[in-house]
C-alpha cells in the first residue's frame, strides 16, 4: 500500500484514504464529547447518581482501552482494512442500540460493546496511516492532520451534543450511526486490501481479559471509595493490582503476547504514553466538571454549555497549522512541554468559577491551545522508530493510554465530587485540583524528554 504514496507529497488517492481514516477518528471524537454534554439529560430521564453517570463514559473508555492492544494485534495479523471495516459495522449497530435504551444498565452495556468496536477499529485506522506514509515529513503531516481531525471532532461534538440533547439525548447515539454509515461506504470504496502478516501467530485473549478486568477494578475502586467501607476499597484495589501483575506474567510467557514487553524499553514511547494518560485524564475530568457546573449549578442549557465549550475547538484549526510549524522549529519535546504548561494555566484560570462566559473564556482558549500542542506530537513520539510490523501494537498501546487516562481522570473527579456530597461551587473547585495535578505531572514527564527537531516547515507542505 505504501507504494501508492510518493516520497515528496501525498497523492490525490492518498489524501482520499486519509480523509476516510480521519472520518473514523472524527467519529470517535464526536461520539465521546457528545456523550459528555448529554450526561445531565441522561441523568434526568434515567435517574442515575453521579457515580453511576460516569460509567456511561467509563464503560466505553475501559473496554476501549482494555481491548485495543488485542485490536492492534488483530490489525497486524488479520489485515488492517478487514478489521477497520468489520468493527466499524459493530460500532454502528451498538451506537444505535444505545439510543433505544430505557434502563441505565442497557445504556452502559451498549457503551461497553461500542468501546470494544472502537478498540479494534481505531488502531487499524492509525496503523494504516503509519504503514502507508513513510516516516518523516509525510507521516508527520498525516498524523498531525489525523490528530487535528480527532480534536475537531471532540470540539464539534460538544456543540452537536448540546443541540441534539436539547431535542432528545437519544440523538447523541443515533447521529454516530449516520456518520458511521457514510464512513463505511468510503472505506469499502477507497481503502485497498492489504496482506495479513505471514506469521499468523495467535491472539492473547487471556491477556486482554486480564488487562480489562484490572482496569475495571481499579477504576471502580476509585469511583466507589467514598461510598463503601475501606476494607472493600482495599480488597478491590488489591485484586486489580494482582490482575495487573498477572497480565505482566502472561505477557512474558505466552508465545504471542498482547504486548511485547521489550517494546517498553523505548523510553520515548513510554514517556509519550505517560503524557497521553495525563493529558486526556485531565481534559476529560475537566469536561465532566465544567458540564455539571454549567448545567446543574449555573442552570445553563445543553446548547449554551456546548457553545461555551466549543471555544476549546480552536485546537482543530491550530493542530494542523500552528503545531507542525512549532514542532519543526522547536522539536516535539518542547512543544509538548509548552502544551502541558498551558493546560495547567487553563485549569488555574477556571478555578474562580467565573459568573460570566467572558470570565471563563481565557481558560477555554488556553485549554484548546494546550490540546493542539500536545495531542499530535505525543502521537508522533509514540509511533516513531517503531518497526512497521509493530505499528499496530504501538498504536494500540497509545490508544490504551488515552482511554485509561480518560477513565481514570473521570473516576477520580467523580469520586472527589461524590465525597463532597452536594455539588456546590466549593465542591467543583476541589474537583478541579485533579486535572490541575495531572497537568503539573505532565510538565514533569515532558521536561525529561530529549528534544528532537523534525523536518522544516516547507517539507510538511
Amino acid at each position: 500500500m505504501s507504494s501508492t504514496v510518493t516520497p515528496q507529497r501525498l497523492t490525490g488517492r492518498a489524501w482520499a484514504v486519509l480523509f476516510v481514516l480521519c472520518g473514523a477518528i472524527f467519529l470517535e471524537g464526536i461520539d465521546v464529547s457528545m456523550m459528555g454534554v448529554a450526561l445531565p439529560s441522561i441523568r434526568a430521564e434515567l435517574g442515575l447518581a453521579t457515580g453511576e453517570l460516569q460509567w456511561i463514559v467509563s464503560a466505553y473508555a475501559l473496554s476501549y482501552g482494555g481491548f485495543v492492544l488485542l485490536g492492534g494485534r488483530a490489525a497486524d495479523l488479520l489485515g488492517r482494512r478487514r478489521m477497520f471495516v468489520t468493527w466499524l459495522v459493530v460500532f454502528l449497530l451498538f451506537s444505535g442500540l444505545g439510543g433505544f435504551a430505557t434502563e441505565g444498565w442497557v445504556l452502559i452495556l451498549a457503551r461497553f460493546v461500542t468501546g470494544i468496536a472502537a478498540a479494534f477499529m481505531t488502531p487499524a485506522g492509525l496503523s494504516i496511516i503509519t504503514t502507508t506514509y513513510p516516516e518523516g515529513p509525510q507521516r508527520n503531516k498525516a498524523l498531525l492532520v489525523y490528530a487535528g481531525t480527532a480534536a475537531g471532532g471532540f470540539s464539534l461534538g460538544m456543540v452537536t451534543g448540546g443541540l441534539l440533547s436539547a431535542i432528545d439525548w437519544r440523538w447523541v447515539f443515533f447521529a454516530p450511526v449516520m456518520v458511521s454509515a457514510v464512513i463505511l461506504v468510503g472505506a469499502i470504496a477507497l481503502i485497498p486490501r492489504d496482506n495479513a502478516a505471514r506469521d499468523r501467530g495467535g491472539f492473547d485473549l487471556v491477556g486482554a481479559l486480564t488487562l480489562t478486568g484490572s482496569m475495571l477494578l481499579l477504576v471502580a475502586t476509585v469511583v466507589r471509595a467514598p461510598e463503601v467501607p475501606p476494607t472493600q476499597t482495599t480488597s478491590t484495589a488489591a485484586i486489580g493490582l494482582v490482575l495487573l501483575a498477572a497480565f505482566a506474567l502472561i505477557e512474558q510467557r505466552v508465545s504471542t503476547p498482547l504486548i511485547r514487553l521489550g517494546l517498553l524499553r523505548n523510553t520515548a514511547l513510554v514517556r509519550a504514553n505517560l503524557g497521553a494518560i495525563l493529558l486526556v485524564g485531565s481534559f476529560v475530568g475537566f469536561q465532566f466538571i465544567a458540564v455539571l457546573y454549567l448545567q446543574e449549578l449555573r442552570g445553563w442549557s445543553e446548547v449554551e454549555t456546548g457553545l461555551a465549550l466549543m471555544v476549546i475547538g480552536i485546537d482543530a484549526v491550530l493542530a494542523p497549522t500552528l503545531t507542525p510549524w512549532l514542532v519543526n522549529r522547536f522539536g516535539n519535546g518542547r512543544v509538548v512541554l509548552g502544551g502541558f504548561v498551558l493546560a495547567a494555566l487553563a485549569y488555574t484560570a477556571f478555578l474562580p468559577l467565573g459568573q460570566s462566559f467572558a470570565a471563563m473564556l481565557p481558560a477555554f482558549l488556553l485549554l484548546g491551545l494546550a490540546f493542539a500542542l500536545t495531542y499530535g506530537p505525543l502521537t508522533i513520539a509514540a509511533t516513531e522508530r517503531v518497526p512497521e510490523e509493530e505499528q499496530g501494537l504501538a498504536s494500540g498501546v497509545l490508544t490504551t493510554s488515552f482511554q485509561f487516562g480518560s477513565a481514570l481522570g473521570l473516576a477520580v473527579v467523580a469520586a472527589v465530587l461524590a465525597a463532597s456530597g452536594e455539588l456546590t461551587a466549593d465542591a467543583f473547585r476541589t474537583g478541579l485540583a485533579v486535572p490541575l495535578t495531572a497537568a503539573l505531572l505532565g510538565i514533569l514527564v515532558a521536561g525529561t524528554a530529549r528534544n528532537r527537531r523534525h523536518q522544516t516547515s516547507a517539507e510538511l507542505q
